[in-house]
């Protein structure tokens, strides 16, 4: 089942299965202790063996799910979303609170290849990935209500659902892996420990409750993108998707949020590269149409236009001044560069022969010095494609970026280096938002940004 379509079982928190004992912590349990739970031996993803009751469930608060680390389906969002919940639980994760996530597909997931899933999410203490034999994985996930029939319909394999639970009381409930973060912390967190965690405050009037509003694409954001990502606070499993529309084609956005899946078969260029940069992890396939990704990209585009920015870049946006050039002879041509810069990452070569002409004539004022740039200069004037300029263009900023050095001079309020590792080529752009004109909209975020000026002479 798909992650979005498997929120429906959020809907049947009690109704699906339902095990709420309100007995006293220390009671006797034996209805769901170790008369029903087998103690099955697993292997976590650090090699060692644990017995399933009495290590892993006796005592405990615990939430339980099945996985598998191939899955483009269910798998990657519910990890995600596991992770969320981790961080709100804070540091009673692995004292008071655990989480168990037991592998399907024992054959492929060794510990090895566990461990490194979890790192690719962020695991952190208390969170065990476990693996066993098949008959021991089966058993336990049918005594958890967690067993889905193998379906030949269901490419997922599995229904993502999570088990949380309290062994000394014997509260039990099965939820959906892939629902709200802050009401699965809330379950986990208080429901399970009787209500003791729960903050004193008064309670108050329906009266007083704000009138709620609806915003699609928040909404979409929220429940199915931040997980991984987040919109100007930072890279987490995913990319952060500041400025993201302004960097991405809407059609591609609109393709790699319908489908995923099919982007990766076909070895899209720029989902390959994501994939590359962040572990291996996945874009799942989160069953939205063309409608959602049109509400989640406006909502994107919004939620960037908002969100604060650097002094210098405010400033500028403000006035629609341009960012100063670089003092000296350097900033003489930063201007002229920075237009190639701009029509290469738009994979274009319209308008760049005069600031190419006009980059060779000061570097030849300039001396010897400036040879290598006067020559670069003079190779994209004569570029006929935008392979040759791409070409041109690498020579160019590496002479320019090797006077920079030489001269230690500054670059200019706005002005950055960048590298791409996929091309193994620097360049300048203005702004912190990666630019790449060797790959232009094919990976137009491919590279990083670097401080200072490169030494491209190594």
């Amino acid at each position: 089942m798909r992650a979005a379509a498997a929120c429906a079982a959020t809907l049947s928190l009690l109704a699906i299965w339902a095990i709420a004992v309100p007995v006293r912590a220390g009671a006797d349990n034996s209805r769901w202790g170790a008369g029903y739970f087998p103690n099955v031996t697993f292997t976590t993803q650090d090699g060692t063996r644990v017995r399933f009751y009495d290590d892993l469930l006796k005592g405990k608060i615990v939430a339980i799910n099945l996985i598998y680390t191939t899955c483009q389906y269910s798998c990657p969002l519910e990890t995600a979303r596991m992770a969320q919940v981790q961080k709100l639980l804070g540091d009673r994760m692995g004292r008071d609170v655990f989480f168990y996530s037991i592998t399907i597909d024992p054959e492929h997931d060794t510990p090895e290849v566990l461990k490194e899933y979890g790192e690719r999410y962020h695991a952190g203490p208390g969170w065990l990935f476990l693996t066993g034999t098949p008959a021991d994985i089966e058993l336990v996930s049918r005594k958890l209500g967690l067993y889905s029939a193998p379906n030949p319909a269901n490419p997922d394999g599995h229904t993502p659902y999570l088990l949380v639970g309290n062994e000394s009381t014997g509260q039990w409930m099965r939820n959906s892996a892939v629902d709200n973060p802050k009401f699965l912390a809330s379950t986990i967190g208080d429901w399970l420990d009787s209500w003791r965690n729960m903050p004193k405050e008064p309670r108050k009037s329906y009266a007083e409750v704000a009138r709620p509003s609806f915003d699609r694409g928040q909404y979409t954001f929220t429940n199915h993108c931040a997980a991984c990502h987040t919109i100007g606070g930072g890279e987490q499993i995913g990319p952060d998707l500041l400025d993201v529309t302004a960097h991405r084609e809407r059609s591609w956005l609109t393709r790699f949020i319908v489908a995923p899946e099919k982007m990766n078969a076909a070895a899209d260029p720029i989902a390959t590269a994501l994939r590359a940069k962040y572990k291996q992890v996945r874009m799942p396939n989160l069953d939205l149409n063309e409608q959602d990704a049109a509400l989640l990209i406006d909502y994107i585009a919004e939620q960037s236009r908002l969100a604060p920015r650097p002094a210098h870049e405010a400033q500028a946006q403000a006035s629609g001044a341009r960012p100063t050039a670089a003092p000296a002879d350097l900033g003489s041509m930063l201007d002229s560069y920075l237009r190639i810069q701009q029509a290469l990452h738009s994979d274009s070569v319209d308008g760049i022969k005069p600031p190419a002409r006009m980059i060779a004539a000061r570097a030849a004022e300039l001396g010897t010095a400036f040879d290598a740039v006067r020559s670069a200069a003079g190779l994209l004037d004569q570029a006929g494609d935008i392979a040759s300029a791409r070409a041109a263009f690498a020579q160019l900023s590496d002479g320019i970026l090797a006077n920079a050095k030489d001269a230690n001079a500054p670059l200019g309020d706005g002005v950055t280096a960048a590298y791409c590792p996929m091309a193994r080529k620097h360049w300048l752009q203005r702004g912190t938002t990666v630019q790449n004109p060797f790959y232009g909209s094919a990976m137009s975020d491919c590279g990083r940004i670097v401080s200072g000026i490169p030494d491209v002479s190594r």
